[in-house]
């Protein structure tokens, strides 16, 4: 089973900037029929730093996220689910990879030294809308999980979109 590489990523923070704010929570979902390998990681802020707007989006108040694990240990426990779910380098896969990517570009870096993604995302839109020919495509309605800021629920919705255009290919 570990000849898939897709794996979809949403994250979840208490601000815009990495390293003064925090990735406090996120999700991926293996690109495969019925979406049963999934991971969630809950990070313990970096700092105190927070916007409480940006926070509230994910549904924790910053005294819980208090008691999540530390990033290293989420970081490499992420890094461990990956290698044992795919073969040679995952293609990450969001559905706002600007976003996405950079949370754990830098989370992965600063905390285990690697990143088991290397350097480069794929956005679904792209790929979607392209297939569409149609840069106004809302490809988010295609979603069959709600998306409801529970990162691995919206990794979910995303993959579930994403795999049915790949299978198009």
């Amino acid at each position: 089973m570990k000849e898939i590489k897709h794996i979809v990523v949403d994250v979840e923070a208490n601000g815009p900037i990495h390293g003064v704010h925090s990735m406090i929570d996120f999700g991926m979902v293996i690109v495969e029929p019925e979406f049963k390998r999934t991971f969630r990681g809950q990070l313990k802020p970096i700092s105190d730093n927070y916007i409480p707007e940006a926070l509230a989006v994910s549904n924790f108040t910053h005294e819980e996220t208090l008691l999540f694990d530390e990033p290293e240990k989420v970081m490499l426990e992420a890094k461990n689910w990956i290698a044992d779910n795919v073969n040679g380098r995952p293609i990450f896969w969001s559905d706002n990879n600007g976003f996405d990517f950079g949370w754990m570009n830098w989370y992965f870096l600063s905390f285990i030294g690697s990143n088991p993604f290397g350097h480069s995302s794929r956005r679904i839109a792209d790929l979607v809308q392209g297939y569409e020919k149609n840069l106004r495509f809302n490809w988010k309605k295609l979603r069959k999980t709600k998306h409801d800021h529970n990162p691995v629920n919206d990794a979910m919705g995303n993959a579930e979109v994403l795999l049915g255009y790949l299978n198009r290919l």
